[in-house]
């Protein structure tokens, strides 16, 4: 008791940090959980307590069959598209990130240090600057509206190349001599050898790009027109109304709340090897 009292005393301000934060984070969840279980009246007049009501029910089956009346668009169609985007954006620059990575550090072929380069400078592209012509692109070939399209301009990643060619050059090469000399070729060297030993890394990267793709909000507003093919945070917005229709809140608390369930989970099963990682790190 006395150690614990001594180590409190030692780090209260970080625990003052964490409880802060806490609070901040949470604060706002706690409110949209609780204005998801009452009714639009209520939460209209700026009367919400800060108990929850008696529409629970009411609001998540409708959020989850149909939506808001002005969004028109359920949740589980938005939460799926937004899973099927986000998932192959983050399977795909975990692939291609760690395949190019391979390459460039394990194969000796003339020009790599140059092709790395030009990957280096991609970093100071990204699809914000060449927007325009992405989605000229995606309409040319008639993309709009389409799964590959919302999924295609975002499966290349600089970062992940750069991180995992830092860990394959920490690699212990002897470990792939003894492969080579057991007869494995590249690509099992790569899946037999160096995956295994990736696998923080693997899962840490998927976890940071799952919610990089979940969250995208501009270029599935440019390309999606159909309100079938809308996203968790375009259905989210169009959901709040506008000057013709009043806003549903206690459906768009219910919907936002209903869609935080996918990252949560995400973060929740890739937790052990975040932590892993960190640790790895230290």
């Amino acid at each position: 008791m006395r150690k614990l009292l001594l180590h409190l005393r030692r780090e209260w301000y970080a625990y003052l940090i964490l409880i802060v934060t806490s609070i901040v984070v949470l604060l706002p969840l706690a409110m949209a959980f609780i204005g998801s279980t009452h009714d639009d009246a209520t939460i209209g007049a700026g009367r919400m307590p800060f108990w929850p009501g008696k529409h629970a029910l009411e609001n998540y089956a409708r959020a989850w069959v149909k939506g808001a009346e002005y969004g028109a668009v359920s949740v589980r169609k938005l939460m799926l598209n937004s899973f099927i985007m986000a998932f192959f954006i983050a399977a795909g620059k975990v692939i291609l990130a760690i395949t190019t990575a391979y390459a460039i550090d394990f194969f000796h072929f003339p020009f790599r240090n140059l092709v790395f380069a030009v990957v280096l400078v991609t970093i100071m592209l990204p699809l914000h600057v060449r927007m325009f012509q992405t989605y000229q692109i995606a309409s040319q070939f008639r993309l709009l509206n389409t799964y590959i399209g919302l999924i295609l301009p975002w499966v290349v990643s600089t970062t992940g190349v750069l991180l995992f060619r830092g860990c394959l050059r920490a690699f212990p090469r002897e470990l792939l001599d003894a492969a080579k000399i057991d007869g494995a070729g590249p690509i099992r060297c790569l899946w037999s050898v160096v995956l295994p030993m990736l696998r923080p890394h693997i899962a840490a990267l998927f976890v940071v790009m799952f919610l990089y793709g979940w969250n995208q909000y501009l270029w599935p507003l440019l390309i999606t027109t159909k309100p079938e093919m809308q996203t968790v945070p375009i259905g989210l917005v169009r959901m709040l109304g506008g000057p013709e229709a009043a806003t549903e809140w206690g459906v768009v608390m219910a919907s936002t709340v209903i869609c935080l369930t996918v990252p949560v989970i995400v973060v929740l099963f890739g937790q052990r090897h975040l932590i892993r990682l960190a640790e790895i790190g230290k």
